[in-house]
């Protein structure tokens, strides 16, 4: 709790920084908005999804992105403390070096960003009828997507200490991830299941808002569910293994 207040005390320090950083979430939000939107001029259904339900693809996107963010700044910053030797401190300390790594500076800004769009989100889903089956089936596959996440960032902070860069991993995990922005299924084979299955973007990002509209058979939802805990438990052994690896700054 005070690693996250001392973050959110540092970004708020810089106010017109703050503000900028606000303003091109927003806009880079509304663009890609107004890019859906206009699709749906031409056509009423793209991938056989109506205007609304795309709209509720995009905005789950957006919600697990920016939770994920929110938690998981701190990756953004692992590598100058493993270069420059000041993980050896956090290594002796009695607190688990992994969680210190992964959420030990949250990002208010983001915060601020989750308001719209969970009510973005509601305001959708009750236009679309949802049913308690497909809400409850929604909650549980937006944990798995957020273990599948968390277990990115963990292969990201594993990759940072056996090879000591993070930079260009981030931006290929949100490559990879900015993919579902709209459902997979608008996707080709073979990157449709590339994207599915092996690597998780698809169960992540896509899977939360089929199963909330009832397009998710229940194989699937289990066999999503199954790969979410999977992927989370190996990035712990990756992350045992780079622990292992790991040369302090003394050695």
């Amino acid at each position: 709790m005070k690693l996250t207040a001392n973050s959110f005390m540092t970004v708020l320090s810089s106010r017109f920084g703050a503000f900028l950083f606000l303003i091109g979430k927003t806009l880079r939000f509304v663009f890609f908005l107004i890019f859906l939107l206009t699709l749906f001029t031409q056509t009423q259904f793209l991938a056989s999804y109506s205007q609304a339900q795309m709209l509720f693809f995009f905005l789950t996107f957006n919600f697990i992105d920016t939770v994920t963010q929110l938690l998981f700044r701190e990756v953004y910053r692992f590598r100058p403390m493993v270069v420059s030797g000041d993980f050896d401190l956090v290594l002796i300390k009695p607190i688990s070096p992994l969680f210190r790594a992964l959420v030990g500076g949250a990002d208010p800004l983001d915060l601020f960003m989750l308001i719209p769009y969970v009510g973005s989100l509601a305001y959708v889903a009750a236009g679309l009828g949802v049913s308690v089956e497909g809400l409850a089936l929604y909650l549980i596959l937006l944990l798995n997507a957020f273990a599948i996440a968390t277990g990115f960032h963990i292969f990201v902070l594993s990759l940072a200490i056996l090879t000591t860069e993070i930079d260009h991993t981030v931006m290929i995990y949100r490559d990879l991830t900015s993919m579902g922005r709209v459902p997979v299924d608008i996707y080709r084979e073979p990157l449709r299941s590339i994207i599915t299955f092996a690597v998780p973007v698809g169960v992540m990002m896509t899977f939360p808002a089929k199963a909330l509209l009832g397009l998710l058979s229940p194989g699937f939802v289990v066999l999503g569910c199954a790969m979410g805990i999977g992927f989370f438990l190996t990035s712990l052994l990756m992350w045992r293994y780079s622990l292992s690896r790991y040369a302090s700054a003394s050695s």
